[in-house]
């Protein structure tokens, strides 16, 4: 067998210029055009004049039937590339085009009883997609005397071979023992946001083991918050399959999103721009409907509120929607205007509290939060050597009963304790302990100042004092830093110094998140930092980085060792 590349190294250039995403030709070109002639059969019904899918489809949906059926290597029975990702805008035909490609699976399916499924992660997303299969067969004398419906269970059967194409929602738990060859997995942003849904997916594709001629496909838009969890690690997969970062050539992703050069101009602003991830635009979207969008987002009155989520339609939400634009920090209106500044200030070389120490003649260490449903951040900010710009470095630790309490935000707590920058503590004292131990890391280097080197909040956190007693770094070491308004110096002065460059900051996710949660508050002439939303928005670290820059803004100097003088008399 040839050997192939699923790598699309130059898509780029081919999304601007509207041409193919599919960087290879069908493996068997044969299956390939078998497939794509039922394909093209089917009914689109809803639209007007119920076109088949042949008359009305745009060309990127033919190319991704292509690659998926044409992997098929039927005289072996072996499916060369199993796993598909497809990322596309909102509006573009996504749940029609899933319903149609698992009919196709169904038809072209030889195996006798066989399982096919469409997981959606809702009751309401399942329904979008049985709805036109359904439609489908429906639509078609010849398919309604082949298959049969099943409205009440979700439910089309293939009355020649029993096999069953079941539309399943996750949250009905119908997925465990699944022994499906044939997965397509609808709406993964949404399963990102589900404490179990590693669980959920592989319960749903454990069928492909035993059935080589399956797939998995997975659709999705971008989600409404910063990726996690599982879509997060399925995005970056493919990307860097795509990227040529990882070679895997039994997985291919077809991902409708912006030029890095496009992002940092915002094109994709300009309707003239919309198509690069609106590949359907002029059939399913128009230009006209995205900019309403935006106009209505821009005034948060008239906003729409979004169908899956039941939240209203910020501008960063039909952004991330609409334009596959993806939420990194959550720009709102009442955004920190530290977040406008803080990715590009992001230094990659600095990784640990290691790297602060080697790098900085003197540390403070700023320390908040801490209550069993809350995280506990600390943020060390260094001087650096020679160039004298503040280095940042943070992390946090959070009790398992914030994953118990909190589980909208468990998968996102889960992926930064993956990253290395967040601990789930195991033991009710162990934060406070490896706090501790952290400050005498940094204390024995030398680096802590005598006086103001460690700031915490005035409110006290009175274990975390009495841990910090047992280093002996002296009654000034430790100090109350006062919250509030007379915060306001850290505050304005780090966007400053985020803006000029003389403060950057470690790579976290951890910290782009606190920074997207952190809400502008003017109270009088003051201004506060307050959480985005309560209890699902965590912003600890970054207010204990504040506290940390009120430390350094002193100017202080890392203890002196002691000197000693031998005289002889």
């Amino acid at each position: 067998m040839t050997k192939w590349s699923t790598a699309c190294l130059d898509w780029e250039s081919r999304i601007v210029e509207g041409r193919s995403l599919v960087p290879f030709e069908p493996l068997f070109p044969d299956e390939a055009e078998a497939a794509l002639e039922v394909f093209k059969s089917l009914r689109m019904v809803g639209v007007s004049g119920n076109p088949t899918f042949g008359e009305a489809c745009a060309p990127f949906v033919f190319d991704f039937v292509r690659a998926i059926f044409g992997a098929y290597d039927a005289e072996n029975g072996k499916r060369l590339i199993s796993e598909f990702f497809l990322l596309i805008s909102k509006k573009n035909g996504k749940s029609t085009i899933a319903a149609a490609i698992m009919l196709t699976a169904l038809i072209r399916n030889w195996r006798e009883i066989a399982e096919l499924i469409i997981l959606a992660p809702t009751q309401k997303v399942a329904g979008n997609s049985f709805k036109p299969a359904a439609a489908m067969v429906r639509a078609d004398p010849e398919l309604s005397a082949l298959l049969d419906v099943v409205d009440h269970q979700r439910t089309i059967r293939h009355q020649l071979t029993k096999a069953e194409l079941k539309v399943v929602a996750a949250d009905t738990n119908t997925a465990a023992g699944s022994q499906a060859g044939f997965v397509l997995v609808d709406e993964l942003w949404l399963f990102g946001k589900r404490a179990n849904a590693d669980d959920v997916l592989e319960e749903a594709t454990g069928g492909l083991a035993s059935r080589p001629e399956g797939f998995v496909v997975y659709l999705t838009t971008h989600s409404n918050e910063p990726p996690a969890g599982v879509f997060k690690e399925k995005l970056e997969y493919f990307r860097d399959v795509r990227d040529g970062k990882i070679s895997d050539p039994h997985s291919f992703g077809m991902l409708y999103e912006w030029p890095e050069a496009m992002l940092e101009a915002e094109a994709y602003l300009k309707p003239e721009n919309f198509y690069v991830t609106n590949p359907n635009i002029g059939r399913s979207v128009t230009k006209e409907f995205i900019q309403r969008k935006l106009g209505k987002a821009a005034n948060e009155e008239g906003a729409d509120i979004d169908e899956e989520t039941g939240e209203v339609e910020t501008k960063q939400i039909v952004l991330a929607k609409y334009l596959n634009v993806e939420i990194g920090l959550n720009l709102r209106r009442d955004r920190w205007a530290g977040a406008r500044y803080w990715e590009k200030s992001a230094d990659p070389t600095l990784k640990t509290i290691k790297d602060l120490i080697d790098r900085c003649e003197v540390i403070v260490v700023g320390i908040d939060g801490g209550g069993l449903d809350d995280l506990l951040g600390l943020t060390a900010i260094g001087r650096e050597k020679e160039t004298s710009r503040w280095l940042s470095w943070s992390h946090a630790w959070a009790h398992t009963d914030v994953l118990i309490r909190r589980k909208d935000i468990a998968t996102k707590l889960r992926g930064f304790e993956k990253d290395g920058d967040l601990t789930i503590c195991r033991d009710p004292t162990q934060d406070i302990v490896e706090v501790a131990e952290i400050v005498e890391r940094v204390n024995d280097a030398g680096l802590l100042p005598e006086t103001a080197g460690v700031g915490v909040d005035a409110a006290g956190i009175a274990a975390i004092v009495e841990e910090l007693g047992k280093l002996e770094l002296g009654e000034q070491c430790i100090v109350a830093v006062q919250q509030g308004y007379k915060l306001n110096g850290a505050i304005a002065g780090s966007e400053r110094k985020l803006k000029d460059g003389t403060l950057v900051h470690a790579d976290q996710p951890l910290m782009d998140w606190c920074v997207s949660n952190a809400k502008v508050e003017m109270r009088g002439s003051a201004m506060l930092i307050t959480k985005q939303a309560a209890g699902r928005a965590k912003i600890d670290p970054l207010s204990a980085k504040f506290n940390a820059v009120m430390l350094m803004a002193r100017n202080p100097e890392a203890r002196t060792a002691p000197t000693y003088q031998l005289i002889v008399i």
